[in-house]
């Protein structure tokens, strides 16, 4: 079992940064693939970015350049920086993990991470 843990939203107004941070318990975090989606009210879930245990990643069309997701094995913990804000990028935000490495299209799909957080807030004004 793999616990992850949130933390980092928060409100700010269209045009400011957050930086979301996500923890995971387990001995092998380097080796999972963490990914980051979002959930607005009345919509799907969606995604957001991925990173896989060789530091590839991908992002979805809506925050390639403005956002970037990092890790760091040594502390368990992975990033999401998340620039020039917008208040469509208002959601709930969920990390998500898994222990295995398929291709980063694979991991675009939330149904194929074994293990979420509880979700954190961003909300952004405009």
């Amino acid at each position: 079992q793999v616990h992850l843990v949130e933390s980092g939203g928060g409100l700010v107004q269209a045009g400011g940064s957050l930086r979301l941070s996500c923890t995971a318990s387990g001995r092998t975090f380097s080796s999972y693939t963490m990914g980051w989606f979002r959930q607005a009210p009345g919509k799907e879930r969606e995604f957001v970015a991925t990173i896989m245990s060789s530091g590839g990643n991908t992002f979805a069309d809506s925050v390639k350049g403005r956002f970037t997701i990092s890790r760091d094995n040594a502390k368990s913990t992975v990033y999401l920086q998340m620039n020039t804000l917008k208040p469509e990028d208002t959601a709930v935000y969920y990390c998500a993990a898994d222990r295995s490495s398929y291709s980063p299209s694979y991991y675009r799909n939330w149904s194929n991470y074994a293990y979420w957080g509880q979700g954190t807030q961003v909300t952004v004004s405009s």
